[in-house]
């Protein structure tokens, strides 16, 4: 079975950056199209027929002569990949023997996906601003909420990763979420716990390729210089 991957994804983007590090965890090669939210390109017609939310990530895998399979959620397509590529690269989820773990796995994701990453979203900022309130520091405040519940749970969790010593779903929704803090100032050092489990993540190959310095639409003033 040969299979193409495609992803459309932003620089930027904390969501499309979970899926580079997946796809680079498990050695599926994938084709990048670069949608510039900056500049709209989410919205346009082209985009919103691929993805109707006008949002990325949106991951399209064509298999043979099949239908392409569209996911236009990253927590739904980081569970796919785990599901349709189970032999490639390592597990994103504890053992289905353990469901507990799994949950562990799942709630630790949903605190980042629903409780943090929304509050740094770009449409969400800018819908804020008109109400007079200061964006950074209202996306700072609710981002401090969230890590510390994430703190909370990894205490009690956390190896050299959220769960344990193996790379999970939780940890590729933590690290891209991490390096939003860091944009808005938020001091990761108050959460010890987490702040360790992101270093170890920034120290795998996997999470260089897909940081966001280093992707192709990076602008050049932002890029990691060799």
């Amino acid at each position: 079975m040969t299979d193409t991957v495609t992803l459309h994804t932003y620089f930027r983007s904390s969501c499309s950056a979970r899926l580079r590090i997946a796809l680079h965890l498990k050695q599926i090669p994938f084709t990048s199209v670069y949608v510039n939210l900056l500049k709209g390109e989410q919205s346009s017609p082209a985009h919103l027929t691929i993805n109707p939310s006008g949002t990325v990530p949106t991951l399209v895998i064509q298999r043979d002569s099949q239908a392409p399979v569209t996911i236009t959620q990253s927590l739904a397509a980081l569970e796919y990949l785990e599901e349709a590529f189970p032999d490639r690269g390592p597990a994103l989820l504890p053992p289905a023997s353990d469901p507990e773990s799994r949950a562990l796995v799942r709630t630790l994701a949903q605190i980042i996906g629903c409780d943090i990453q929304p509050v740094t979203n770009l449409r969400i900022l800018k819908r804020v601003a008109p109400l007079g309130a200061d964006r950074a520091g209202w996306s700072k405040d609710l981002i401090e909420d969230g890590l510390r519940a994430y703190e909370a749970i990894v205490a009690r969790s956390a190896g050299r990763f959220s769960v344990g010593d193996q790379i999970t779903i939780a940890d590729l929704c933590l690290v891209p979420a991490a390096w939003g803090a860091e944009r808005v100032g938020v001091d990761l050092g108050a959460y010890p716990v987490t702040h360790g489990i992101v270093k170890n993540l920034e120290a795998e190959q996997a999470v260089k390729l897909g940081h966001w310095t280093t992707q192709d639409d990076t602008p050049e003033e932002f890029r990691l210089k060799a």
